[in-house]
């Protein structure tokens, strides 16, 4: 050891805990995953209710019945939550569970755009089938 002194006993240990984690950035992302989880719980059972009730129905009934502003809304509400819920939950998984730096944040990507792709997909089929 040289005669000079080491940088981090000179730090207080606020200045040693800087730049080792966030104390509060996931704080959004967690009540975000809250939030889409409080959401899907009504629009859940709203959609099985309706596919329970649209159960034999003729395919112009079922497209009268998505036509509708309130049945479209609710049925983008559930789309948008649904995914994002599902990137945010498949975020904390590879977070907690790829311990490769070289293959996490990739992999978080990926989960991202896939998420938006197929949310678009879904989003187009519906406005296309109920406009």
């Amino acid at each position: 050891m040289s005669g000079t002194p080491h940088i981090d006993m000179l730090r207080s240990p606020l200045g040693r805990a800087r730049g080792l984690g966030s104390a509060r950035a996931g704080s959004h992302h967690w009540w975000a995953q809250r939030l889409t989880a409080v959401a899907l719980v009504p629009l859940t059972l709203w959609f099985i209710f309706s596919v329970i009730h649209l159960s034999g129905a003729s395919h112009d009934r079922v497209i009268d019945w998505l036509s509708s502003p309130w049945t479209l809304a609710p049925m983008l509400a559930l789309i948008v939550a649904t995914f994002h819920h599902l990137q945010l939950g498949l975020q904390v998984v590879i977070e907690d569970y790829v311990h490769d730096e070289r293959f996490k944040m990739p992999s978080i990507m990926l989960i991202k755009g896939l998420s938006v792709i197929l949310a678009l997909v879904c989003i187009v089929s519906v406005l296309k089938i109920g406009l």
